[in-house]
């Protein structure tokens, strides 16, 4: 299973703490949605003296993207996922069976708390530069949350905020839609994401097929 492309799931994460504080300021408070309503769980781990070949195998199994490696006492202490694969075995053409699991992971594990907000887990994850972070209760590993888990859980986020400006007026759920639902998704020409898209002659297009179109 192949997450998000990095670049797109990276342009994305960086808006998401500032979509996530709009909500707020409309009178949905992020804090309602934490970290544990959105996270995968359990997670699969694998131990440090494993092999690669054996992480490949147990993403395959499993059909994940990602294995959490804990020490041999059983204590998280990094992440390896596809990505890792390809560029620390794959492309130096090393035997996955001749690596273990603690030469191709990435440590630390960065972590969050199961009742951090979304909010929080997407300006982490924005500031590091990663796509996922370790779930700790009371040091154990609970879960995973990644950048796909967050997204996920937009649009019911939106819903309720939309469902909320009803409410309060035709006008003001106007003003919200507008606000909180910018229009965005894949260009019709280049099929880049943008999230500035504009209708043009019947197709979607970001800025930079806008001004093509314009010369």
């Amino acid at each position: 299973m192949l997450d998000f492309p990095f670049q797109l799931t990276e342009q994305i994460l960086k808006t998401l703490p500032q979509r996530l504080k709009t909500m707020s300021d409309i009178g949905l408070r992020s804090s309602r949605m934490l970290v544990k309503d959105a996270m995968s769980s359990p997670v699969i781990t694998i131990k440090e003296d494993e092999s690669a070949n054996k992480v490949a195998e147990l993403m395959e199994k499993h059909g994940l993207g990602c294995v959490i490696v804990t020490s041999q006492e059983g204590n998280p202490i990094g992440i390896i996922t596809e990505r890792d694969l390809v560029a620390r075995v794959l492309a130096k053409n090393i035997a996955p069976n001749s690596v273990k699991a603690r030469d191709v992971m990435t440590s630390p594990l960065m972590t969050i708390e199961p009742d951090a907000t979304i909010n929080e887990a997407a300006r982490r994850m924005s500031r590091l530069n990663i796509r996922r972070l370790g779930v700790i209760y009371k040091g154990q590993i609970i879960g995973l949350i990644s950048s796909k888990d967050i997204l996920s859980v937009m649009p019911e986020l939106i819903e309720t905020i939309q469902e909320k400006a009803l409410i309060e007026g035709e006008n003001r759920a106007q003003e919200a839609e507008e606000e909180i639902t910018p229009l965005a998704g894949y260009c019709d020409r280049c099929e880049s994401w943008s999230d500035t898209l504009k209708q043009v002659n019947g197709e979607f297009l970001c800025e930079e097929c806008r001004a093509e179109l314009e010369e």
